[in-house]
Protein backbone atom coordinates (compact mmCIF):
# COMPACT_ATOMS: atom_id res chain seq x y z
CA UNK A 1 0.00 0.00 0.00
CA UNK A 2 1.57 3.33 -0.83
CA UNK A 3 1.02 6.21 1.56
CA UNK A 4 0.66 9.98 0.19
CA UNK A 5 2.32 13.11 1.81
CA UNK A 6 0.97 16.39 1.01
CA UNK A 7 3.59 18.86 1.69
CA UNK A 8 2.39 22.81 1.62
CA UNK A 9 4.89 25.39 0.73
CA UNK A 10 4.19 28.27 3.18
CA UNK A 11 6.31 31.02 0.85
CA UNK A 12 4.64 32.66 -1.72
CA UNK A 13 5.47 36.45 -3.31
CA UNK A 14 4.19 39.34 -1.21
CA UNK A 15 1.02 41.12 -2.24
CA UNK A 16 2.09 44.36 -3.69
CA UNK A 17 0.42 47.22 -1.09
CA UNK A 18 -1.70 50.03 -2.50
CA UNK A 19 0.62 52.96 -1.76
CA UNK A 20 3.26 51.24 -0.23
CA UNK A 21 5.78 53.44 -1.60
CA UNK A 22 4.27 56.77 0.41
CA UNK A 23 4.20 54.59 3.50
CA UNK A 24 7.38 53.57 3.87
CA UNK A 25 9.72 55.83 6.43
CA UNK A 26 13.56 55.81 5.54
CA UNK A 27 15.28 54.23 8.32
CA UNK A 28 18.65 55.91 7.51
CA UNK A 29 20.10 57.01 11.02
CA UNK A 30 16.69 56.88 12.53
CA UNK A 31 16.64 53.48 13.39
CA UNK A 32 13.15 51.20 13.96
CA UNK A 33 10.73 52.29 15.73
CA UNK A 34 9.46 48.99 17.41
CA UNK A 35 5.75 47.86 18.68
CA UNK A 36 4.64 45.09 20.59
CA UNK A 37 1.41 43.46 21.53
CA UNK A 38 1.66 41.14 24.50
CA UNK A 39 -1.63 38.99 24.56
CA UNK A 40 -1.57 38.76 27.86
CA UNK A 41 -0.53 34.67 27.35
CA UNK A 42 1.43 32.64 29.68
CA UNK A 43 5.43 32.94 28.54
CA UNK A 44 4.26 35.69 25.67
CA UNK A 45 6.07 38.47 27.71
CA UNK A 46 9.40 36.49 27.94
CA UNK A 47 9.07 35.42 24.07
CA UNK A 48 8.51 39.06 23.24
CA UNK A 49 11.21 40.60 25.42
CA UNK A 50 13.89 37.97 23.39
CA UNK A 51 12.27 38.95 19.88
CA UNK A 52 13.22 42.65 21.40
CA UNK A 53 16.69 41.99 21.88
CA UNK A 54 17.12 40.40 18.92
CA UNK A 55 16.54 42.99 16.77
CA UNK A 56 18.02 45.10 18.63
CA UNK A 57 21.14 42.99 18.00
CA UNK A 58 20.45 43.57 14.37
CA UNK A 59 19.55 46.73 13.59
CA UNK A 60 19.37 50.27 15.36
CA UNK A 61 16.14 50.68 17.61
CA UNK A 62 14.94 54.05 17.86
CA UNK A 63 12.01 53.30 20.12
CA UNK A 64 9.93 50.01 21.40
CA UNK A 65 6.14 50.66 22.12
CA UNK A 66 4.83 47.96 24.20
CA UNK A 67 1.25 47.69 24.83
CA UNK A 68 -0.81 44.73 26.51
CA UNK A 69 -4.49 43.32 25.76
CA UNK A 70 -6.53 42.45 28.77
CA UNK A 71 -7.27 39.13 27.59
CA UNK A 72 -6.09 36.33 25.10
CA UNK A 73 -9.38 36.04 23.92
CA UNK A 74 -10.23 39.36 23.17
CA UNK A 75 -9.25 41.55 20.87
CA UNK A 76 -7.27 44.84 21.50
CA UNK A 77 -8.71 48.10 21.58
CA UNK A 78 -8.92 50.28 18.61
CA UNK A 79 -6.97 52.73 20.77
CA UNK A 80 -4.31 50.41 21.42
CA UNK A 81 -4.38 49.66 17.43
CA UNK A 82 -4.29 53.29 17.05
CA UNK A 83 -1.50 53.66 19.16
CA UNK A 84 0.26 50.79 17.75
CA UNK A 85 -0.01 52.39 14.47
CA UNK A 86 1.38 55.90 15.32
CA UNK A 87 4.11 54.90 16.78
CA UNK A 88 5.57 51.79 14.92
CA UNK A 89 7.27 50.83 12.20
CA UNK A 90 6.51 47.74 12.82
CA UNK A 91 4.44 45.67 15.30
CA UNK A 92 5.25 41.63 16.73
CA UNK A 93 1.90 40.60 18.65
CA UNK A 94 3.45 37.59 20.89
CA UNK A 95 1.53 33.53 21.12
CA UNK A 96 3.27 31.94 23.51
CA UNK A 97 2.08 28.86 26.61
Amino acid sequence: MSKKVLLVNPEAPAPAAAGASEAQRSLKGAGLRLGTLYNSKSNADHLLAMIVAGVKAAMPVASVVALQKPHPSLPADAAVIDQLAQEADVVVSAMAD
